[in-house]
């Protein structure tokens, strides 16, 4: 488990983002009833049309999604020279985010996805469209305006739909600008063959896209590491981070490295668009400057709000940051066990070769030499087991005004901390069971005490445990900062 409050501080940043968007755009109509009744022509519901709407479909809720975070987007497209096309503009002419580059094609549709939708679900997909190839001069003019624009840019994104923009022709073009630049390209792919997009910084393909680009059924997370690592081995592509519904994300880099992340949805309506929500997620937040496990981190996050939403619907940074708040407030309470489960879950640490340490204290209001504690327990350890007094116990050690923080918001602020692994809460006055239970390797107390005077010393050096004595920061401790509140009050 990971915290992510550090993250939020990257949502903040995502207004800094500038992205080139090249790709599909299309236009998603929505047409809303209820269902009351099966035909009598045939098995098939009839639904009572209450209300239509229209949107940005395809690369432009891409755009969409951006925009919503926050970036500026210059948006390279395709449409038709039809009324369906001239919606695409207006509603591209409305973000004021965007920064439009819209090609016209005459005698080629654009592009139209139509759903039906009845309580909550959809009923049918309508599509109209056409994959015929381009123009030779709308390509070549497609692939001189990706090579101008891509310089100017924090990162790139190709958003493939398969109808015709991106034109192997572009992608080379974009992909060469990009790295003579120093760009970043992040590819939401088509198709069956990646090698088309050689060079690209990191693609995004969905566990059907993984299976039928590499012909490896992706049931597990070894499943997922093998499919990426065939992409990135035989297409030349840097990273890829594949989309797993249910089972979350996998970024799998060309160093060999792997990451999981769970799922984040916490109830699902509507997957419609959850893939443009990704890249452009990803995509802005390496734009404005984060990591790239960082921006997969983010975009799951994402990821997770939009399910939730009707619709090829996109998240705001406000969600995103409530988002990630309400992540570390549930990561607070999974550290938190109690001490058979604490074992069981040190003996799979060690049988992971992971050394493991143990420091406890009643940690009331935190403060700056809890945290310089915790760190330095932690550098001397992989994983860090905190034993917290429960309110009893601060109460008989602290008298009857303590504690001030209950034992449960004391364990959900430790556990929301990357230093803390798990928290265990105990009633004795000394931790000696704890320790004996889960028998530290590590065993850390501040400097003010001596290693004849730290509870269950000689228990950790029986064994050749380490004792490690921290050193205080100067000025900090919960006592005199209750001291000073009421002092303040008088």
């Amino acid at each position: 488990m990971t915290d992510l409050s550090h993250l939020a501080n990257l949502v903040e940043q995502l207004p800094d983002a500038k992205v080139l968007c090249i790709g599909d755009v299309m236009l998603d109509r929505f047409v809303y009833g209820s269902v009351t009744r099966i035909s009598p022509e045939a098995p098939i519901p009839i639904i009572r049309v209450e209300r239509e709407s229209a949107m940005l479909g395809g690369a432009g809720n891409v755009t969409r999604n951006a925009t919503a975070l926050g970036a500026a987007v210059r948006f390279l497209s395709l449409v038709g020279d039809d009324l369906p096309g001239r919606e695409v503009m207006e509603y591209v002419a409305g973000d004021k985010g965007v920064e439009p580059y819209i090609q016209i094609e005459r005698n080629r549709p654009t592009t139209i996805k139509t759903r039906y939708i009845a309580g909550g679900q959809q009923l049918l997909r309508s599509d109209n469209e056409t994959t015929a190839p381009l123009a030779k001069a709308t390509i070549s003019n497609l692939s001189a305006l990706a090579g101008q624009l891509a310089p100017d840019v924090n990162a790139i994104i190709l958003s493939d739909y398969g109808k015709g923009v991106l034109h192997s022709d572009v992608v080379i073009a974009t992909i060469t600008a990009a790295r003579k630049a120093g760009k970043p390209v992040i590819v939401d792919p088509k198709g069956t063959d990646y090698s088309i997009y050689r060079g690209a910084t990191v693609v995004t393909p969905n566990r059907a896209e993984a299976q039928a680009a590499t012909g490896i059924t992706i049931h597990s997370d070894e499943d997922a590491i093998a499919a990426a690592t065939k992409i990135i081995t035989e297409c030349g592509i840097e990273n890829v981070l594949l989309t797993r519904s249910q089972d979350g994300m996998t970024l799998v880099t060309n160093k060999g490295e792997a990451i999981h992340l769970p799922t984040e949805a916490r109830e699902v309506f509507d997957v419609s668009g959850a893939g443009d929500t990704v890249v452009a997620c990803l995509a802005s937040a390496i734009a404005a400057g984060a990591a790239l496990s960082d921006a997969a981190r983010i975009a799951n996050v994402a990821a997770g709000i939009v399910v939730g939403k009707i619709g090829t619907a996109v998240v705001y940074p406000d969600e995103l940051i409530s988002a990630l708040h309400h992540h570390d407030l549930m990561i607070g309470e999974a550290k938190l066990m109690p001490l058979d489960r604490m074992v069981d879950r040190v003996e799979r640490w060690r049988r992971k070769g992971y050394k493991v340490g143990f420091t406890n204290g009643c940690f009331d209001l935190l403060h700056p030499g809890h945290l310089s504690l915790l760190q330095q327990a932690r550098s001397n350890c992989d994983r860090l087991i905190v034993g917290l007094n429960s309110d009893a116990s601060v109460k008989r050690l602290k008298g009857e005004t303590r504690p001030v923080q209950s034992e449960a918001a004391r364990a959900a602020v430790l556990g929301s901390l990357e230093t803390v692994s798990g928290v265990v809460i105990f009633g004795d006055d000394t931790p000696i069971n704890l320790i004996k239970a889960l028998k530290p390797e590590i065993l850390v107390k501040g400097a003010d005490y001596t290693i004849d005077k730290v509870v269950g010393a000689d228990i950790v050096q029986g064994y050749g445990g380490k004792i490690v004595l921290a050193n205080l920061a100067d000025g900090f401790s919960t006592t005199s900062t209750i001291a000073r509140i009421n002092l303040g009050k008088d």
